[in-house]
């Protein structure tokens, strides 16, 4: 079987096999998936989470806010105050599979065409020479479908949520529910909170 034909299957079988599962809590580490820190100041951070396809928006969006209060504690502060938070959705195609019309049965050198009186193949080209050339017989893939060939796509949906944080010390203020006391926020969310397997 020809490299031609299989790569794009080839590549989404890998997409696939790579996002088995949905990113754990872990850091953002040689190109993973997670949680990433960058102070600005003392007591300010800005925050981040990224998951893959397989991790919806409320874990990403939980385990940001659980970052948050675990680098609250590790920094010596006891809350902290969410200045802006956002999420973004990103949503690729990827081609899973590639059907091929009756009309082509190949590239250039090998196609058939139809008429009334029957299925012809193109004279004007030899299989075999360009076999021996190195071109190969290969499905051709037409990627803005005018019927040369089709491709099933899958939509990949992956999710990245940002939020910029002040600690303070004490207890929060409690008019404002912009506020979170870091220990009770680790001690609620830590349940859901799903970890690298060691």
């Amino acid at each position: 079987m020809k490299l031609g034909r299989v790569t794009p299957f080839v590549m989404s079988l890998l997409l696939l096999g790579a996002c088995a599962t949905a990113t754990p809590y872990q850091p953002a580490e040689q190109g993973q998936r997670g949680f990433a820190d960058q102070q600005i100041e003392n007591n300010r951070w800005q925050i981040s989470f990224s998951g893959n396809s397989l991790t919806d928006r409320r874990t990403v969006e939980t385990y940001l806010l659980y970052r948050a209060a675990e680098l609250t504690e590790q920094s010596g502060f006891n809350h902290f105050r969410v200045v802006n938070r956002d999420t973004d959705e990103t949503s690729t195609f990827v081609p899973t599979s590639i059907s091929r019309t009756p009309y082509y049965s190949g590239f250039y050198c090998d196609y058939a065409f139809y008429s009334p009186y029957g299925r012809f193949r193109n004279p004007g080209f030899s299989r075999s020479a360009f076999s021996r050339a190195g071109y190969g017989r290969s499905s051709f893939y037409d990627p803005f479908g005018y019927g040369f060939g089709a491709a099933d796509y899958r939509e990949i949906v992956r999710y990245e949520a940002r939020a910029e944080i002040i600690m303070g010390a004490g207890e929060k203020p409690a008019d404002d529910p912009a506020y979170f006391a870091a220990s009770e926020v680790l001690t609620n969310l830590s349940p859901s909170i799903v970890r690298p397997e060691t």
